[in-house]
């Protein structure tokens, strides 16, 4: 696969270097949010460990456990208000769209910002080092750094992980519908991906903004990445090495019928869809994304596993701003991610 352009080399607005940290006060409170939309019983969990540790090392936290998800946003702004009134962190606890929103509010108040890892697949925490394991991570809020990390946006939409629009957005609403009937796994998750790329779907037209110059592509769905281990999972080192130098990724498949979509999935599933002649690439700072008949009727967009509905044009871009991250020193991240 030949990417159809790319930038040169920046200074990464994700370093971790010792001398970007930002230390804590030793006695910093913790403001964690988390999305009952799990079930009581991790609730419960949650707050059990975070008593366990977090009081027995005499540290102050506040849980506001939000029982509903259309309420997430507005409770993690008013909780990252009062982080940052007492020198505090705000947390997040839940999968990576449930962290994505909370992060937001830690962005735009300028607070630091930690994770406790509650969801399936958990990229985010993975690629920065983050333990799945509910103590652990627990217990890493007690002695971490607060690292700048790289965060994306799409207009005014957040994005840690990655964005898209097309097929990708309708394969995430799929897979809510089957997690509601048989449970959330990752196996419940991959079954229904595969149904989706089964059914019948249309390509989009879409110009692409880079640089000064436009590009059409015709693709099922444009995929924009910002999280290393995903890239790299899916077998695009190239572009995983990318996005440590403060840039993002985007993929597009080409117009193929349903089993060429799901072999390139499977080529991806075993790491291997940078052999792939049916994908094109792009790594960029900004991007903006129209459609050539100008419409600007609304699109529905993913956002680290959330749906929403934006209006064209759509401008994909690096923020100038970085989140800072509780994460391990950089060695100890570099051997936890998994």
């Amino acid at each position: 696969m030949t990417p159809t352009a790319a930038t040169a080399a920046k200074a990464p607005t994700g370093s971790t270097s010792a001398d970007t940290s930002k230390p804590l006060a030793a006695d910093a409170p913790f403001f964690i949010v988390m999305n009952a939309g799990s079930g009581r019983r991790q609730s419960d969990e949650t707050r059990d460990v975070l008593e366990r540790e977090l009081g027995a090392a005499g540290r102050r936290f506040e849980l506001h456990v939000v029982d509903d998800p259309h309420r997430l946003a507005d409770v993690a702004r008013k909780t990252a208000t009062a982080a940052c009134d007492e020198g505090g962190v705000l947390v997040g606890a839940g999968g990576d769209g449930t962290l994505c929103t909370v992060a937001h509010a830690a962005h735009e108040a300028g607070c630091p910002f930690a994770v406790l890892p509650r969801g399936t697949f958990n990229y985010f925490s993975r690629d920065h080092g983050i333990p799945a394991d509910l103590e652990q991570s627990t217990r890493l809020l007690l002695d971490a750094r607060a690292y700048p990390v790289q965060v994306g946006f799409v207009n005014e939409q957040m994005f840690l992980v990655n964005a898209s629009l097309g097929l990708y957005p309708r394969l995430l609403e799929d897979r809510e519908i089957y997690k509601r009937q048989f449970g959330r796994s990752r196996l419940v998750a991959l079954w229904s991906a595969l149904l989706t790329l089964l059914k019948p779907h249309r390509h989009l037209r879409l110009h692409i903004d880079h640089e000064g110059s436009t590009t059409e592509i015709r693709s099922s769905t444009l995929f924009v990445g910002n999280n290393r281990l995903q890239m790299e999972q899916i077998g695009m080192p190239d572009e995983a090495h990318a996005l440590e130098q403060g840039l993002l990724v985007a993929i597009a498949p080409r117009p193929v019928g349903r089993l060429m979509h799901l072999w390139l999935s499977l080529h991806g599933a075993a790491g291997r869809l940078s052999d792939s002649d049916h994908v094109v690439s792009l790594t960029f700072e900004r991007i903006v994304v129209t459609h050539p008949s100008k419409k600007r009727k609304p699109v529905k967009i993913a956002t680290d596993g959330e749906v929403a509905k934006l209006r064209m044009p759509l401008e994909f871009r690096v923020s100038g701003k970085p989140l800072y991250l509780l994460k391990p020193e950089p060695s100890v991240a570099e051997a936890n991610r998994s």
